[in-house]
């Protein structure tokens, strides 16, 4: 048992930068994944990313500082089947088959459209998947949108949670965001939101009239871009001073009752 298990490959976590991977005007990408990781990144031949647009111009991004290992179109760039929209949770696809590589002595890369691999994105069901066929998975430092946001808050660092995206009908988000509230202020624990860009405006002025005045929030904005900021403060001064959020940048919310 122990040499089968000796001749598989391993699943690495493979972070991203958090600025999407395009554009011309983009950071050195060793600002944002330290030298390991890139190397790790370099090496690898199989691939099961969210996007494999994006897993490419990384990839590119990669190859610039370490050489890959094989050119970027001989690389096998496999996306992760996406759940149908506007549906019914569907009972979780068969992964088995994108770790294939891996069971053939391969190791093989995750890599999620932004940030770290399985943390608010559907690779985490890829790492189950490898962890019922006993390969090895290795995550490998990076950027994390929620923790640079969390630690940048001022909030409860000890105890917080991530409640991912609320509900876009109005009156079902107001009541999310009061439980929120709640929960927060019964645990003294910090809860973290995230949205579409496109509805981050939406979501600050549903926080704003939804929360008590004395409850803080934190809304951090373009995290390691160059634009980046964060504002920490009670929900009474937000409204006093409000501030606009662009609906092309991802930010990420917090608050603390």
């Amino acid at each position: 048992m122990a040499d089968h298990v000796a001749l598989k490959g391993r699943l690495l976590l493979v972070p991203s930068p958090l600025d999407f991977g395009g554009g011309d005007t983009l950071p050195d990408i060793r600002q944002a994944l330290p030298h390991g990781a890139l190397e790790a990144a370099a090496g690898l031949h199989h691939w099961v990313v969210e996007n494999a647009r994006t897993a490419r111009a990384v990839l590119k991004r990669v190859g610039a500082v370490v050489p890959l290992a094989a050119p970027l179109q001989q690389l096998s760039i496999v996306e992760l089947p996406r759940p149908p929209k506007g549906r019914p949770a569907q009972p979780a696809p068969d992964l088995r088959a994108l770790l294939q590589p891996a069971l053939q002595g391969h190791d093989v890369g995750l890599m999620s459209e932004a940030g770290m691999p399985a943390v608010a994105d559907p690779g985490a069901a890829l790492v189950a998947a490898a962890h019922a066929l006993d390969i090895a998975v290795r995550p490998l430092p990076g950027p994390s949108a929620l923790l640079l946001a969390l630690a940048a808050s001022g909030l409860n660092g000890q105890s917080f949670a991530f409640n991912g995206y609320l509900p876009v009908d109005a009156a079902e988000r107001a009541a999310r965001i009061r439980e929120l509230e709640a929960l927060s202020r019964r645990a003294a624990q910090a809860q973290l939101l995230i949205e579409t860009p496109y509805r981050n405006e939406a979501m600050l002025a549903a926080l704003l009239a939804t929360l008590q005045g004395g409850t803080r929030l934190s809304v951090s904005c373009g995290l390691t871009l160059q634009q980046e900021w964060t504002r920490s403060d009670t929900v009474a001064r937000w409204r006093v001073q409000p501030r606009a959020l662009p609906a092309d940048v991802p930010a990420v919310f917090v608050l603390q009752a």
